[in-house]
């Protein structure tokens, strides 16, 4: 766990945004999933901070950082970070939400990004149709609405084994990370509270102008349709291409790590 200590503070134009910064040369940027915060990537922070300067932020609302108190753009409050600490352009490494600022923040400002990796995620307009997937959102939502907070964790963690698996098919040790991740977001808001994200749109009729390198990562058994819109956009940019971790469904980065790792590295190696 990161101690308060490792912890740094961007004063934004709306309250401060954490970030880990470890390690020296150039400079990647992960950016985590919805509910969670910086410390899902434990498994990758020291192993890229042993070649790079490596951020790993809080995205506002969730972890450390403040929560918002205008509208807001994901790539906005990027941008502002990334030249308030003057150092880039970035290679962006996003899971789900995190990789959908990544291609946010690539189209608004490009001059910011050096390429970008998309795990479990395409551009940020996309929206499930998979039943399996809208079943359990369904849960949430009523969960949330009742102030279920336990039963919102419980269909929160149903994404980490994915539809075709168990709880026990899984490390434990995973799920109680992400569940104190998300409870602690959880805790930093109430069930009434407006969401004051503002969505980027008409992200595809700009997605082949991207002129950097992307690289998509999909857990094997994540769901079909998010699948297929991540390698959608690996084939849709000028230079793309896509991976698949078997074995894993939408964290791959915490169930694999070796694995996303040498994935990770290899990418950068291109660079």
């Amino acid at each position: 766990m990161t101690a308060a200590s490792d912890l740094r503070f961007f004063a934004s134009a709306d309250g401060d945004l954490a970030y880990r910064d470890a390690g020296a040369g150039d400079l990647v940027v992960l950016l985590h999933p919805g509910f969670t915060d910086h410390r899902v990537f434990d498994d990758q922070i020291p192993a890229l901070a042993d070649g790079c300067r490596v951020i790993a932020p809080d995205v506002r609302g969730h972890g450390a950082s403040a929560n918002a108190t205008r509208p807001f753009r994901w790539a906005d409050d990027l941008a502002a970070l990334l030249r308030h600490l003057d150092a880039g352009p970035a290679v962006l490494v996003g899971v789900s939400m995190g990789g959908a600022i990544a291609t946010d923040t690539v189209l608004e400002y490009p001059e910011l990004v050096r390429a970008v990796v998309a795990s479990g995620a395409a551009t940020s307009e996309f929206e499930y149709t998979d039943p399996w997937v809208r079943q359990v959102q369904a849960e949430q939502a009523r969960a949330l609405g009742e102030g279920d907070i336990e039963g919102w964790l419980a269909a929160f963690l149903r994404f980490v084994p994915g539809e075709g698996r168990s709880a026990d098919d899984i490390d434990p040790a995973l799920a109680r990370r992400l569940r104190e991740m998300a409870l602690g977001t959880l805790s930093k808001h109430t069930p009434d509270e407006e969401n004051l994200h503002v969505p980027l749109t008409g992200t595809w009729a700009r997605v082949p102008g991207i002129g950097v390198p992307v690289l998509t990562v999909n857990g094997g058994l994540d769901a079909p349709d998010l699948i297929a819109e991540a390698e959608r956009l690996a084939r849709t940019v000028p230079d793309g291409r896509s991976v698949t971790v078997e074995g894993t469904a939408h964290y791959p980065n915490m169930e694999k790590p070796e694995v996303f790792n040498e994935i990770l590295a290899g990418f950068l190696r291109t660079l």
